[in-house]
């Protein structure tokens, strides 16, 4: 008799233990991948995926122009020196045309100015200064929108989800089932999620690339200084 009471109690066991591992491989396929949590989110995740390639096209294509419009030759203003006190103007136009940056650019106009007052010099490479630094702020304002709007979509797409959510609150009457509010809360939570991680992408995007372009900025306004005093020193 106590054999099979052993025996029965052994086999409760098994039994227990293969419930334990059904639950457990059941459990372990519900799961919600990327793909899925991303559709339910619902329609609203459309305009913030379409943000979201808008910001990594516009840093990575500001990145790289940014980056070729920083490359400046150490010995070029060197060679521009040595070219304008030897009177070798044309030489001088001809490096400037070789290297295709803004500082190139704006010391080629201030030589082609050679002659006239220094104010007139001047005007004429802070002009050309201001286009080339409009250039390289292309597209920033867009991607500092991009920025702001990302949150605020997502944001319109959490109470979108808040008032799915309670309108079937409120037509289930006393019957309230989780799996009622289950998509409005999908919507509300996702789409937040979606557009504060596009926004801080895009944020942190910005403003890397105005460092950039301040680095840029202060080379070229360094350069131009450094001209105007070439110009201003004594003819030997």
């Amino acid at each position: 008799m106590n054999y099979l009471t052993m025996f029965a109690a052994f086999q409760n066991i098994a039994q227990n233990e293969e419930i334990i591992k059904d639950v457990g491989a059941e459990s372990s396929e519900i799961t919600l991948n990327f793909l899925d949590l991303a559709f339910k989110g619902g329609w609203i995740m459309l305009p913030i995926l379409a943000l979201s390639v808008i910001a990594i096209w516009i840093f990575l294509e500001r990145f790289f122009a940014i980056r070729c419009a920083s490359k400046v030759d150490n010995s070029f203003m060197n060679r521009i020196k040595d070219y304008i006190h030897e009177g070798k103007i044309d030489s001088a136009l001809s490096l400037c045309e070789s290297n295709d940056t803004p500082v190139s650019r704006m010391i080629s106009k201030g030589v082609k100015r050679i002659g006239r007052p220094l104010n007139d010099v001047n005007a004429a490479i802070e002009n050309i200064g201001n286009l080339e630094v409009s250039k390289l702020e292309k597209n920033l304002p867009t991607l500092a929108t991009v920025a702001g709007a990302a949150p605020m979509i997502g944001f319109l797409g959490t109470v979108m989800g808040m008032i799915q959510a309670f309108y079937a609150m409120a037509n289930a009457g006393n019957n309230i089932d989780v799996s009622l509010l289950a998509n409005g809360i999908y919507t509300a939570m996702v789409t937040t999620v979606a557009g504060l991680i596009v926004g801080i992408i895009a944020y942190f995007a910005y403003n890397i690339l105005v460092a950039k372009v301040e680095k840029v900025v202060f080379t070229m306004e360094a350069t131009t200084t450094e001209f105007m005093d070439l110009l201003n020193e004594p003819i030997k």
